[in-house]
């Protein structure tokens, strides 16, 4: 029934202006306004994704958002240089380095942050 539809994601966040700041200004993602209050994230090759104001709204607590990079290191030096801070996991059976990096866990090379808002997005090495 929903195989052929053209489905996309979306997401909260408490303040649409300074996540609008923080997609476009940061990350360097092209951001349409809509006429309803809320924003698109223009992913290039992939669907759009909503992002919409939420009063009550609380962060997720899982990556809601991922950004394959081909090279995690040179994505994540640039990202900190624009005052990225990635999240540093030490868990028994989960850990990242001290760049927040996440190597060799049974995945991918992947690397997480937070959005103004709290979200969590990561980056994912792809090759």
């Amino acid at each position: 029934m929903l195989q052929n539809s053209k489905a996309f994601s979306s997401f909260s966040v408490d303040d649409v202006q300074k996540a609008k700041d923080f997609y476009q200004g940061v990350l360097g993602i092209e951001v349409k306004d809509n006429p309803m209050g809320v924003i698109e994230l223009i992913i290039s090759g992939s669907s759009n994704v909503l992002l919409y104001p939420k009063p009550n709204h609380v962060p997720a607590t899982f990556t809601v958002l991922n950004f394959p990079v081909e090279n995690i290191d040179q994505a994540a030096d640039e990202l900190i240089a624009k005052g990225i801070k990635f999240e540093i996991y030490n868990e028994e059976y989960f850990k990242t380095d001290s760049k927040g990096i996440s190597r060799g866990n049974g995945g991918p090379n992947i690397a997480w942050f937070r959005d103004p808002a709290g979200n969590i997005l990561s980056i994912l090495e792809t090759n």
